[in-house]
């Protein structure tokens, strides 16, 4: 006996450490022991996990919320460690408890795992086991059991024999007619879900039902899950079906007194539009979409107006451009101008995408003004939605076109009296570069970006040299050889220092985009010649900029051009041109 009992001792270790380090003071050593629990469970086995460990564990139940997390996560994964499916059962109590504990994310954490759990049960323990679970927390005092019951019933119920079934939807009943609104609004929110599981002649005489109840309930929070649930019953109906069971509820839906629930409508729109079928969208979505773009709320609007692109997409092909035309287009006319700039940008986000859908005749006509009222808003939200689209309209009206009508817009913004229109404007460039091609770019709008290195706001000739490299990183460095670097050149020229001063703040920037030949043969002699400029603050910055280029280049080049020039501004009369200098010369020799 006694040469057993070390071996014995040792089965117990890793238990009574956990139990040591689960009563620990400190939250931090319990987090770390539950997440160490699948390495006690294999060093336990699985006869011993069963039926020390998860005892243990369902006992123990009263932690932190983090510690109380970490493990009804652990539990999910639980199935081989206590002997495979025969025995998975036993991990039901301890989530039965997770399950009904205060703290939201470690009940639905613990839903979570229950519903892994429910697929490892066989048909008949599912029966034997898990189906009473699941009635227990439907009917516990508790709210918190019977919403975590709401998300287990789509788990279950598909394994299960016909009198099971007849009382989960029972009980399935009684909690979207619960006294709280907590455990309706729980029901609501997996009544899609569940309907996705009932039997086509169950659909009918129970889910509708109880869609329709949830749909009038009390609480706006109730009303507005019951209608992403209408989604789901939706798309599993017979379309007469649809008209005859649904339409009436979500026509009220539309027109609701609170606003969130109308908002949750127009969000999920287009998902009902593709569920109830082209027919009712034409009768029916149609004037409530307009309805919706036109609502009191800002928010609602701005929803409706984010589908406006996918709603006129999915109408019928033969009847898209009549309903557009007719039905939604003077909507959209209001929109471009309206109040609120949160609608405005939502509407801008998509308002390009219906340029391929009208085509080129249309979009000249109708969708164009509306581009260029929307580039000219104060909002910049809304000039970068229109800017960043333009590739969409250019596919359908042609670059001339384009050149045309909004880039003239464009311009006047480039040269507006205001500075931050003009710096907004610069923000964009090197995306409508991308867009409108190095061809295109240079013939209308390169001249524009110089003259920005020219401007008389500081901020702006910033702007314009990020610019600069920005264009230079999608044109490529023979680009900036052959337009830019000639015109930076010749600014070093200039007789005004803060020109001067421009053509090495770019030369900065270039300089990490070209390349060292280009930066060494074009860039480098300008740097040295203005080392002699009349301007201290032009020589200092020369300094900054030779100690910014010179990692970049070849180390032959840094000692017999860049430290002879240094050298020099180092003995120079201004103590600042000297102390960019000496820094300069510290930082390469480093």
């Amino acid at each position: 006996m006694a040469s057993g009992e070390p071996s014995f001792i040792d089965s117990l270790y890793p238990i009574a450490v956990l139990i040591d380090e689960l009563k620990n003071e400190d939250v931090q050593l319990r987090l770390n022991s539950i997440k160490k629990l699948s390495t006690i469970a294999l060093a336990l086995g699985v006869e011993r996990t069963r039926n020390e460990l998860i005892a243990f564990l369902t006992e123990t139940i009263y932690d932190e919320d983090e510690v109380l997390l970490a493990l009804a996560e652990q539990l999910g994964t639980f199935t081989p460690l206590v002997g495979g499916q025969d025995y998975v059962h036993c991990l039901l109590p301890p989530l039965e408890s997770l399950a009904t504990v205060e703290e939201t994310v470690v009940r639905d954490k613990a839903v979570e795992s229950l519903r892994i759990i429910a697929e490892q049960h066989s048909p008949q323990n599912l029966e034997i086991y898990f189906v009473p679970l699941v009635q227990r927390l439907s009917s516990g005092d508790w709210f918190t059991s019977r919403t975590s019951a709401c998300g287990l019933f789509a788990a279950c119920y598909g394994r299960v024999s016909p009198t099971v079934k007849t009382e989960l939807r029972h009980h399935f009943r009684n909690l979207c007619q619960d006294d709280t609104p907590m455990v309706r609004r729980a029901a609501a929110n997996k009544l899609g879900e569940f309907a996705k599981v009932v039997e086509p002649e169950y659909l009918k005489s129970d889910i509708i039902p109880m869609f329709v109840n949830l749909a009038q309930d009390e609480q706006d929070s109730v009303r507005l899950l019951a209608v992403e649930a209408c989604v789901s019953i939706a798309s599993l109906l017979q379309q007469e079906d649809v008209e005859q069971l649904l339409m009436p509820t979500l026509r009220q839906c539309v027109s609701d007194n609170s606003w969130r629930v109308r908002y949750m409508v127009a969000d999920k729109f287009t998902e009902l539009q593709n569920a109830v079928g082209p027919e009712i969208t034409k009768a029916d979505l149609v004037t409530a979409f307009q309805s919706l773009l036109k609502d009191t709320e800002a928010e609602v609007r701005a929803a409706a107006a984010n589908k406006v692109r996918d709603f006129c997409q999915n109408l019928e092909p033969s009847q898209r451009e009549s309903i557009i035309m007719n039905n939604i287009l003077s909507y959209v006319k209001e929109l471009v101008a309206d109040p609120n700039q949160h609608v405005k940008t939502a509407l801008a986000s998509v308002i390009m995408g219906l340029s391929p859908i009208l085509g080129k005749n249309n979009t000249i006509e109708h969708l164009l003004p509306l581009f260029l009222s929307q580039l000219k808003d104060e909002c910049p939200e809304v000039r970068l939605n229109i800017i960043s689209n333009l590739d969409c309209v250019n596919e359908v009206i042609g670059i001339q076109q384009l050149s045309q009508s909004l880039l003239p817009a464009i311009v006047e913004l480039a040269e507006d009296s205001k500075w931050r229109v003009r710096l907004a404007i610069i923000e964009y460039m090197p995306l409508l570069a991308g867009q409108l091609g190095v061809e295109f770019f240079d013939e209308k709008l390169n001249t524009l970006c110089m003259t920005w290195l020219v401007d008389h706001v500081y901020a702006i000739r910033e702007a314009a040299t990020l610019n600069l490299k920005k264009l230079v990183e999608k044109f490529g460095a023979e680009w900036a050889q052959n337009t830019v670097i000639p015109k930076v050149v010749g600014m070093s020229r200039n007789q005004n220092y803060l020109h001067r001063l421009t053509c090495l703040f770019s030369i900065n920037v270039l300089a990490e985009v070209c390349g060292a030949d280009i930066t060494t043969r074009l860039m480098l002699p300008i740097v040295i010649s203005m080392s002699a400029d009349t301007v201290p603050n032009v020589r200092f910055n020369v300094a900054k900029t030779l100690q910014k280029i010179s990692p970049l280049l070849d180390p032959a080049v840094v000692q017999s051009q860049i430290k002879p020039t240094l050298d020099k501004l180092n003995a120079d009369n201004d103590v600042d041109v000297k102390y960019f200098a000496s820094e300069a010369i510290a930082s390469i020799a480093g």
